[in-house]
């Protein structure tokens, strides 16, 4: 594929950005974030049409949005489709799905390591807990790094649990992907 085709990188990051927010929307809902926050807001609003109409389509399940998560999955499969057929390349339907599934584990990591990552570098300046982007963040994080602060002490005033969480993330994406690619 011709990475140096603008309009090859032009789909990538379209279909990436709001990929991102779709799965940033399906995340927050799991981490019962505060949906009325102004970041949230604008999420929900960004993503309402298509998501209305999934859901139409596909219920939720035991509280899971599996249709927001399904949307998601069909974007990057359109993402891919679109950028291997502009490569010359027509992969299965199979072949497509599976590398959307792929993708869609990577990016569930990426987000949350990021999140950690800009959440920690946040917590040297000492924000305002009530700011929207750290309370985001905090409703993303927490399910991660509570269990790491309960069990890991402060040592000398620093808090280390980011730096575990991200390095059990990028332990775990790598495991994960790794047997994703055996089978």
């Amino acid at each position: 594929m011709n990475h140096d085709n603008p309009l090859i990188f032009l789909i990538d990051t379209l279909f990436d950005i709001y990929i991102a927010i779709v799965l940033l929307r399906f995340l927050l809902q799991q981490m019962g974030a505060d949906f009325y926050n102004p970041i949230s807001q604008f999420i929900v609003k960004a993503t309402q049409k298509p998501v209305s109409v999934a859901r139409r389509i596909i219920p939720s399940f035991r509280g899971i949005d599996i249709a927001s998560l399904s949307l998601v999955i069909l974007l990057i499969f359109i993402k891919l489709s679109l950028l291997l057929a502009l490569g010359g390349i027509q992969p299965s339907f199979v072949t497509l799905l599976i590398r959307s599934l792929y993708d869609l584990i990577g990016l569930i990591f990426d987000i949350f390591i990021i999140a950690i990552f800009v959440q920690a570098i946040l917590s040297w300046v000492n924000p305002d807990p009530y700011n929207p982007i750290s309370a985001l963040l905090n409703s993303l994080t927490h399910p991660i790094l509570a269990p790491i602060r309960r069990r890991l002490p402060i040592m000398g005033g620093l808090d280390l649990s980011a730096i575990v969480a991200l390095i059990g993330l990028m332990f775990f994406k790598r495991l994960v992907l790794y047997i994703f690619t055996i089978f």
